[in-house]
């Protein structure tokens, strides 16, 4: 059986709230590693206003077995009703790192 790809997840949330996401997504095995990233300025069309904003983003690494469970529980700790949640798949990477990564988040 293959390795499981490796995933970045994007999700932008209010700053108070970042430590405690990438806490928990690390501590509950979710996800290898969690960058926040302070200091994020979006404008976004939300409900028909465009709305301007100081937001954390959250880098997450995680792997594709993972990413089902993590979405769900990214749902239940982000304080917004339609969180910000994109996948993307990594294509090359360092491969020390890589092996870190799928096997931290198995781990």
């Amino acid at each position: 059986m293959s390795a499981p790809e490796a995933l970045i997840i994007f999700s932008t949330c209010p700053p108070a709230a970042a430590p405690a996401i990438a806490r928990t997504l690390v501590e509950e095995k979710l996800a290898a590693c969690v960058n926040v990233l302070a200091g994020v300025h979006s404008v976004y069309r939300w409900q028909g206003r465009i709305e301007d904003a100081a937001e954390t983003l959250l880098i997450i690494k995680t792997t594709t077995d993972h990413y089902d469970e993590l979405e769900h529980r990214l749902r239940a700790l982000h304080p917004y009703d339609v969180p910000e949640i994109l996948a993307v798949p990594v294509a090359r990477g360092y491969p020390p790192y890589v092996d870190w990564l799928q096997n931290r988040a198995r781990t």
